[in-house]
């Protein structure tokens, strides 16, 4: 059955609400007071129910209205989000990319991708999110980012495995960690600094530090947490593709962690509204999975 109940109508029951009276959502959308008020009426009228009652001047939601309030919400929310995305579409490739990723990453890798994308569309703008952990989740969810690389699937979106990321941990060749001559445990960490990369989520989890320890060290940035431990200052989970040079040199070395010595992180590529995304996003999103591809060929 075809609604009988337009946008328009239900655009005129939210301003009501949020403007707090007929009076000021007809000023609000530059309507008569009339024509709101007809709008309502209409609504209540079709769907024979109370939306409001009015008490002195104002208009307050019947409880029925307040769950016709949040629908339309919903409602008419979708339909910005879809011309939007159908505007996008029609004016061919987007102006401006977001794109949020996770800090482990490779940073040469991404940066060769955004290079490639540049010079296929070098006229659309590129803003980069470096995130930690629920960092990326939140620019998904609060619209921030078009395209993420994540190692979470958020609530209500889809993503394709793109790689693992394999963490070591390390610590400097003098340092005392590493000249125990024998295997560790996690109880021989715990006199030692451990360095850490904090969340940039606004709920970081504190569980996943999962070592205690009396000394802790918590920096925003992983290169941060590399120097500190070149530098002598404590031992870290880092990104093996970070520190490959620091290894290679013997500056750094794995600890002899009986267990947990190594850890994987996968990574996922997550478009943020793959119904409407546009064709820089899907572009950009080959760009990254070929890319990714190609390097496991060339590891091989």
């Amino acid at each position: 059955m075809a609604p009988h109940i337009t946008l328009e109508q239900w655009r005129s029951l939210i301003a009501v609400v949020d403007a707090g009276g007929y009076a000021q959502a007809a000023e609000k959308l530059y309507k008569s007071q009339s024509a709101v008020t007809y709008a309502v009426q209409k609504i209540e009228s079709l769907l024979e129910v109370r939306a409001f009652e009015i008490q002195g001047r104002k208009a307050i939601l019947t409880p029925t209205g307040q769950m016709l309030y949040r629908r339309a919400l919903a409602l008419v929310d979708e339909a910005n989000d879809l011309e939007r995305a159908a505007h996008r579409l029609s004016a061919g490739w987007e102006a401006e990319i977001h794109i949020a990723a996770e800090i482990l990453f490779p940073s040469r890798l991404l940066l060769t991708c955004l290079e490639r994308f540049g010079q296929e569309s070098p006229r659309t703008r590129v803003e980069l999110i470096e995130s930690v952990l629920g960092g990326t989740s939140d620019a998904l969810l609060k619209g921030e980012a078009d395209l993420a690389i994540s190692p979470q699937l958020p609530p209500g979106f889809l993503g394709e495995l793109l790689m693992r990321i394999r963490l070591l941990a390390v610590a400097h060749a003098d340092h005392p960690l590493n000249h125990h001559g024998r295997e560790l445990t996690y109880r021989d960490l715990r006199a030692y600094r451990h360095l850490v990369v904090r969340d940039s989520g606004t709920k970081r989890d504190r569980r996943a530090v999962s070592v205690e320890v009396d000394q802790r060290w918590t920096v925003s940035q992983v290169a941060t947490s590399i120097q500190a431990v070149c530098m002598g200052y404590g031992f870290a989970w880092l990104p093996e593709e970070h520190i490959r040079e620091e290894l290679q040199t013997g500056m750094l070395r794995p600890l002899p962690l009986r267990e947990g010595g190594t850890r994987e992180v996968p990574l996922y590529l997550i478009l943020a509204s793959p119904d409407f995304a546009g064709p820089g996003v899907r572009r950009l999103a080959e760009i990254i999975a070929e890319s990714v591809r190609w390097e496991d060929v060339a590891e091989e």
